[in-house]
């Protein structure tokens, strides 16, 4: 699995995730991040043209990948923006308590094996006043939809780095944060993967 992890995935999931249809869900949310932010699964830099790099101080781009931060390498060299590198999974976040302006997730929360766990530790180092801004795949609205996503998954997630089909996406983030706008649908592209959910959350008093 080394050469296809390091090597054949992070190009697959550049080419599949660099769409124009996907990019396009991206610029509705990653121009509002600001200040210090924390992108989680930051993958090969595809974020990093939406930035509004007036608005953000820099990245901590966390991504335990070493062939996806290699893949980034271009876009980072071709963005103004600093981008400081976390080189953990998302369920360990190196960073102290409430020191994080923004937190961007996109593409991401499929893959995280303990969402839960990852969810908390967001929760834990987004500053009281801080929006999680998140686009996702997952889950289908339609029965039919939905019992392919559940019956292609288990091969999926072996080839697709982990990632989930059918996750619903807005009950996981639900359970930790507090969503203030949410907006779903499909895009282009074969359905078992194309239906999206984009918004922001909050951060939940505890």
């Amino acid at each position: 699995m080394g050469f296809y992890s390091n090597t054949v995935l992070p190009c697959l999931i550049n080419c599949a995730c660099g769409t124009g249809a996907v990019h396009r869900q991206r610029e509705k949310v990653v121009p509002r991040a600001y200040g210090k932010v924390l992108e989680i699964g930051m993958g090969s830099g595809l974020n990093l043209r939406h930035y509004d790099a007036s608005q953000v101080e820099f990245i901590w781009g966390l991504e335990p990948s070493e062939g996806m931060r290699l893949k980034a390498g271009a876009n980072v060299a071709q963005s103004s923006i600093t981008v400081k590198w976390l080189d953990l999974p998302s369920e360990q976040i190196p960073l102290e308590d409430a020191c994080v302006d923004s937190i961007v997730l996109t593409y991401t929360l499929c893959t995280i094996p303990d969402w839960q766990r990852a969810l908390g530790e967001m929760q834990r180092v987004l500053k009281p006043s801080g929006p999680l801004l998140f686009c996702e795949h997952g889950e289908a609205p339609e029965a039919n939809i939905q019992k392919w996503q559940h019956r292609i998954n288990p091969a999926w997630r072996r080839i697709a780095g982990g990632c989930n089909l059918d996750r619903p996406i807005p009950s996981l983030i639900d359970s930790v944060f507090d969503i203030q706008s949410l907006e779903q649908g499909y895009i282009k592209g074969p359905k078992i993967a194309a239906y999206q959910y984009y918004g922001v959350a909050t951060k939940r008093c505890i």
